[in-house]
């Protein structure tokens, strides 16, 4: 059986972007950012280009508590870095089908890491959503 909270992310999942509330990785004090988001079949996905930069990443990566609002609708759960090459290209396929339009930058950025010329810093959680 399919949850509810799924159910409802799907409703809200074609969207550009939802507001992210995570939380300080020292004071653990709320903070807020809009970021894209992913949705496939039973899965939502959060990406970064840059893993040191955003605070967000790097308070989720030390608090996994997370809370989530799209649209009307408003989600929470924790998340997962997603370290698999196989479920990062993946992700990667559904940035690409959803954010068309970064295609020639992202596949530029993965040629050049490929050839060592610059480091691929991207980051992608898994969000596992706590069932309402």
């Amino acid at each position: 059986m399919e949850s509810k909270s799924l159910e409802r992310l799907r409703q809200v999942g074609d969207r550009q972007t939802l507001r992210l509330t995570h939380y300080g990785r020292k004071t653990g004090r709320p903070y807020e950012v809009t970021i894209w988001y992913l949705v496939d079949d039973d899965r939502l996905y959060l990406v970064s280009a840059n893993r040191a930069a955003p605070n967000w990443v790097r308070n989720v990566k030390a608090r996994p508590a997370i809370s989530l609002r799209v649209g009307d609708e408003v989600f929470n759960g924790n998340v997962r870095v997603i370290t698999d090459p196989q479920e990062r290209e993946k992700v990667n396929g559904l940035v690409e089908r959803k954010y068309w339009f970064v295609i020639p930058v992202l596949r530029l950025g993965r040629f050049l890491a490929s050839m060592g010329i610059i480091r691929d810093n991207s980051i992608a959680f898994e969000v596992i959503l706590a069932d309402s």
